[in-house]
């Protein structure tokens, strides 16, 4: 799979996309990105702070005018996450996708040295609100003529190393989740879902796992932006179930 083609100014005019994780890093630069190609995005994370302070960024820029959702995913039960999706659909009134941007994170250490409390948090945030997020959602996005769900992996859960511990377990299942998910949307041809790992590239997180890097020398998150858009825009309709490892591309 080659790099998406530079994507028209407008291929996600009047698209509703909800981002979790839009406070900061990867999450922040595709909500930014995805107003200046048009869409409303939905802004979710735990800080109401910065939330805000990339809903000004949109306006000032001339982008439609976003909608906030402060909210823990790693608090949150069932009736949590159904309530946020009614929300959404009260306030927005549709939604034409969802990135999953946000992820819990602590620190590379060897398994015995990870606690259980560390784990439940991990397969919360980084597994369970996603699917929990997705189904409280899926009425809406069947309501949409071409809905794309994201899930965001990681090259260690692509690929398990030493140390990663419970965050490469908790990225691993993500890619069970889109194919299981995948093929039982098989026949709701308006609704798709892939993994995107963004791979090596200068993230916050990437900051965190690798200290000594030169952060110069890596991709730069606007670099990835183009799989980004090109995955929840309408030219990547017919692509299902796919892992999509975009920093090894090309």
């Amino acid at each position: 799979m080659t790099k998406p083609a530079q994507a028209a100014p407008d291929c996600l005019q009047e698209r509703v996309i909800l981002v979790t994780g839009a406070g900061s890093g990867l999450g922040r630069e595709a909500a930014l990105t995805y107003a200046r190609h048009g869409a409303t995005v939905a802004l979710l994370g735990r800080n109401e702070k910065k939330l805000e302070a990339i809903y000004d960024e949109i306006l000032a820029s001339g982008g439609a005018e976003p909608a906030m959702f402060p909210f823990d995913l790693g608090a949150a039960d069932e009736g949590g996450f159904e309530r946020l999706a009614g929300t959404v659909s009260y306030h927005l009134k549709r939604l034409d996708g969802i990135l999953h941007s946000a992820a819990a994170f602590y620190s590379l250490t060897p398994l015995y040295l990870q606690t259980l409390e560390q784990w439940n948090t991990l397969m919360k945030v980084n597994l369970a609100a996603p699917f929990a997020l997705t189904k409280a959602c899926l009425p809406l996005l069947r309501e949409s003529p071409d809905a794309s769900v994201i899930f965001t992996g990681e090259t260690h859960g692509h690929k398990p190393g030493a140390y990663w511990g419970g965050y490469a377990v908790s990225k691993s299942a993500l890619e069970a989740l889109t194919t299981i998910l995948s093929e039982e949307l098989e026949q709701t041809l308006n609704v798709r879902v892939n993994t995107l790992i963004p791979g090596p590239v200068n993230s916050p997180l990437r900051r965190k796992t690798h200290p000594g890097e030169m952060p110069e020398q890596l991709p730069q998150m606007e670099d990835l932006m183009p799989w980004y858009v090109w995955l929840m825009g309408p030219d990547s309709s017919d692509v299902r179930g796919q892992i999509i490892e975009c920093a090894r591309q090309g």
